[in-house]
């Protein structure tokens, strides 16, 4: 898993699984305690897999940053993502850009 930060967004290249979660979890962590951005943007668009402690996560910052006043993004969700968050009942957490029409 390669992760850049580019401004408010962390950009996620690779396999975004169960051995790449802390990494993830430390860059989010890390945006949200900075508290320099309102919203986090996490671009997903280059992600080939994930899995669903992956999406765990991300669901899991997004609470945590609401709660703050912070909120997370997440841009550029294949449809598997889509697809798994709406398995796992995790849309519900997490704030997905739409691709414009």
């Amino acid at each position: 898993m390669d992760i850049r930060t580019d401004g408010p967004t962390l950009v996620l290249r690779g396999d975004f699984d169960g051995r790449s979660t802390s990494q993830v979890r430390s860059a989010l962590g890390e945006r949200l305690a900075a508290d320099d951005e309102l919203e986090i943007v996490v671009d997903l668009s280059g992600v080939r897999s994930v899995d669903v402690p992956a999406l765990r996560v991300l669901a899991y910052a997004s609470h945590a940053a609401s709660r703050t006043g912070h909120l997370v993004r997440l841009r550029g969700c294949s449809p598997q993502v889509i697809r798994m968050l709406l398995l796992t009942r995790l849309m519900r957490f997490v704030e997905v850009d739409r691709p414009a029409a």
